[in-house]
């Protein structure tokens, strides 16, 4: 039995670590060649490992999702090396702790850490989404899914600038699903909840005394139930989904 993404080649950024290495993985799983996009080329490295020992195929590549030149290039070699791009999994993304904002309201943040998060976390999913749609739209369509957040459909006090680029990320697919849906490009996101993550640590040890009433029935999820929900959404099984935002979140914002 063929893998979901049997023949395709698919595009992680944030590769390195969390939901994109773990979305690397499955995707490689399931059949497809994966390009593994990072910050941290090492980490990127890292990921390609764990592929190829599991009789995966996959390549790095290195980059900063906030400058155009970069996207320009990481997009145009994932191309390169496989000849084609049919999915993308925009999942790069900072904190809070990376911006050197952890624990401030909204008065508290400088206009460098709002700034910084806005060019990572939106203004780099629209780079990303501009350059690959640029090539899906003259290429036999494609499935692009963007990594947003709950944070993107509800307040988080002590976080101003990543709830404002997480609910831009939510608009942006939203936008870009309707504008391309004649040229065969599908566009969804999903919405993680508490993941298990390099990035999401000091976010639940601050939101912890807070977060628990809301979640006494749940628990923290692992990287790979995420990945699960954007292979299949990356899949021809979902391709009469476009424009949806998914909550993978273990009915955080249900309760």
């Amino acid at each position: 039995m063929s893998g979901l993404l049997e023949g395709k080649v698919a595009l992680v950024t944030g590769g390195g670590n969390g939901i994109g290495r773990a979305t690397a993985l499955l995707m490689a799983g399931e059949g497809a060649k994966v390009v593994v996009a990072d910050f941290d080329l090492g980490a990127g490295l890292d990921t390609v490992a764990q592929v190829q020992a599991a009789g995966g195929e996959a390549t790095a590549l290195g980059g900063d999702i906030s400058i155009a030149a970069d996207v320009q290039a990481m997009v145009r070699d994932a191309i390169g090396a496989y000849g084609r791009l049919d999915c993308a999994f925009n999942n790069a993304g900072i904190g809070p702790n990376h911006v050197k904002a952890s624990g401030k309201k909204t008065a508290e943040w400088t206009e460098e850490s709002f700034d910084r998060m806005i060019a990572v976390n939106l203004r780099g999913v629209w780079l990303c989404m501009k350059e690959e749609i640029a090539y899906m739209q003259m290429h036999r369509g494609g499935v692009i899914i963007n990594n947003a957040s709950i944070a993107g459909l509800s307040g988080q006090p002590m976080a101003i600038g990543y709830v404002a680029a997480k609910h831009g990320v939510v608009g942006m697919t939203k936008t870009a699903a309707l504008e391309y849906d004649e040229a065969q490009v599908r566009v969804n996101a999903v919405c993680p909840g508490f993941i298990e993550s390099n990035l999401t640590q000091s976010t639940m040890r601050m939101f912890s005394v807070l977060a628990a009433p809301r979640r006494r029935f749940m628990r923290v999820g692992k990287p790979a139930e995420v990945a699960e929900m954007v292979v299949w959404l990356c899949s021809d099984r979902a391709s009469y989904i476009t424009g949806a935002v998914y909550n993978v979140d273990g009915g955080h914002l249900a309760a």
